[in-house]
């Protein structure tokens, strides 16, 4: 195996568990609806920060995507309820952004919180700390200046690997738009983050 390869993760224990919950929810089991809010929230929560740099706005989006999806749930189809569910979460914050006009300038939460840093490694090398702080500031401050559409296709595309269709999906557009928002917001970062290469590259 390329130990330089992605990571493939087998969601299939996950899905198969979403299934039985959604049963649940479905033949009245309010309680098989609330572990899948469990299961999910701090991830749709995540996403919905980074696209919408604002907390009080992540946490309502988060809740009118689960309210939506509560509602909607009789026209889940089966297959991935997190790639459904996603979509739902998207759409949330895309209408966010669109009713408040707000441009996002926070994208990874984890520069306000502590409670999101990764786990004690190598990381306790002050320069090594100094380093990726430098790197994810970078590119923040980046992801802040691209057009919330360009950064949302470049969060769900390079971040939480959903392939071009299944972002098409989700926010309703066409495929050559997703592929033409990636690449316009990658050219974009690019000439943004020109100076700081070196440092993005260490």
């Amino acid at each position: 195996m390329d130990p330089s390869a992605p990571a493939v993760i087998d969601r299939a224990p996950e899905q198969a568990r979403d299934l039985e919950l959604v049963a649940r929810a479905l033949a009245g089991e309010l309680e098989g609806f609330n572990r899948l809010i469990d299961a999910y929230q701090d991830y749709l929560f995540a996403l919905a920060f980074r696209i919408l740099s604002d907390r009080d706005s992540a946490a309502d989006a988060v809740q009118e995507a689960f309210f939506h999806a509560y509602r909607q749930l009789e026209h889940f189809r089966g297959g991935s309820f997190r790639s459904w569910l996603t979509r739902i979460n998207v759409n949330a914050c895309m209408d966010l952004m669109r009713a408040r006009k707000r441009r996002p300038s926070q994208p990874f939460p984890e520069l306000e919180d502590e409670a999101w840093e990764p786990p004690a490694g190598e990381e306790h090398d002050p320069v090594a700390r100094a380093t990726a702080a430098a790197r994810t500031e970078a590119l923040r401050a980046a992801l802040s200046r691209i057009t919330g559409d360009q950064r949302t296709a470049i969060l769900l595309f390079d971040v939480e690997g959903y392939d071009y269709q299944e972002i098409a999906d989700m926010t309703g557009v066409s495929l050559g738009t997703v592929k033409s928002r990636i690449h316009r917001g990658r050219l974009a970062l690019r000439g943004l983050l020109v100076d700081q290469m070196e440092l993005l590259r260490g």
